[in-house]
């Protein structure tokens, strides 16, 4: 089967009220996932600079990643699972590596490689709805 149709037949499928298969949404996505509570949700950073709220990620089932904060422009990359437990995206020229050290419905924590350095970032899953603040000029 066409992969190209396999979105639009488990649309179908959802609609008709038949549930897409786990093997079926699986080909469906370009980048592998490590469950349901990784893609496709909003993840907040944790530790706040100032009192200033997190910046934000969704890596998308499909592939691409974005990073977004209140005070910042949104950031549109390329993701892919490198490993069970282990991913990597671009940013500019640069290819960022990070281990999955913590994840569930509420919290992520990832060890991003970065040159010698490793960096630990923790998000938690973002409460809904949420409005960014006025930001101070």
């Amino acid at each position: 089967m066409h992969r190209h149709l396999l979105p639009i037949l488990a649309v179908a499928a959802t609609l008709a009220g038949l549930p897409a298969t786990a093997q079926e949404i699986d080909e469906m996505t370009s980048a592998p996932i490590i469950g349901a509570s990784l893609t496709d949700r909003f993840w907040v950073q944790s530790e706040q600079d100032a009192g200033l709220p997190g910046s934000m990620v969704v890596f998308l089932s499909e592939g691409t990643m974005l990073q977004d904060s209140c005070w910042e422009t949104y950031r549109l990359s390329n993701w892919q699972m490198t490993g069970e437990e282990s991913l990597s995206w671009q940013e500019d020229t640069a290819t960022i590596e990070a281990d999955i050290i913590e994840l569930n419905e509420a919290e992520l924590v990832l060890a991003l490689h970065l040159g010698d350095e490793i960096v630990e970032k923790r998000y938690a899953a973002a409460a809904v709805p949420f409005v960014c603040p006025d930001m101070p000029r």
